[in-house]
């Protein structure tokens, strides 16, 4: 099956907003490979034998998106924001009851950027991670919402400038200022090596 263009992805979740349940059984096929691809990426970062796999990481963020009939979905872009964010929620729930929030062994692993690791022994963790995005989110919105986008939606610039109505610069713009205050906060942390 050849992937299908945005607007036919874009289509059929404004046929599934207006009410039509099978414009959802047609989406999901499509969609599959994508939601995949991003559970792959989050689970990468993940400790070898972790409990929770891609399979059950994608069928846990479908049955979270249909449950989120109220969502109105402007296209493509903003279905694969919103399916990132559920598989981020998802693994953060997952870590902090797992015991994650002591920062140990069990912690998942992430690195925003190659060049952002925290040292060469340790990376910060999801659950940091996650509590530092939302710290920035408290400074300034939009910045947090381009990384939710770029690192755990794995959209590119356009796409995320599509979703957040401004321009490529400035999404290029806040993708900088973000990471560089992501990672003062995160070495801010006193468990950070």
């Amino acid at each position: 099956m050849s992937t299908p263009s945005a607007p036919d992805v874009t289509q059929l979740l404004l046929a599934w907003t207006a009410g039509d349940r099978s414009a959802l059984d047609k989406l999901m096929p499509v969609v599959h490979q994508e939601l995949r691809r991003l559970a792959h990426y989050y689970m990468r970062g993940e400790r070898s034998g972790h409990t929770l796999q891609t399979t059950a990481l994608v069928n846990e963020a479908y049955m979270r998106l249909v449950d989120s009939s109220r969502v109105q979905w402007q296209n493509r872009a903003h279905f694969f924001a919103v399916s990132a964010q559920l598989m981020r929620r998802i693994l953060v729930d997952y870590a902090r009851s797992r015991g994650s929030a002591k920062r140990g062994g069990a912690a998942v692993q992430v690195t925003l950027d190659p060049g952002l690791a925290i040292s060469p022994e340790r990376e910060p963790d999801l659950v940091a991670v996650d509590e530092a995005l939302s710290s920035l989110a408290v400074v300034d919105e939009r910045k947090s919402q381009v990384v939710e986008l770029r690192f755990f939606g794995g959209l590119s610039v356009e796409e995320t400038a599509e979703v957040l109505k401004v321009s490529p610069d400035t999404v290029k713009r806040d993708w900088r200022l973000a990471r560089t205050w992501l990672l003062r906060e995160l070495r801010r942390r006193p468990d950070a090596t």
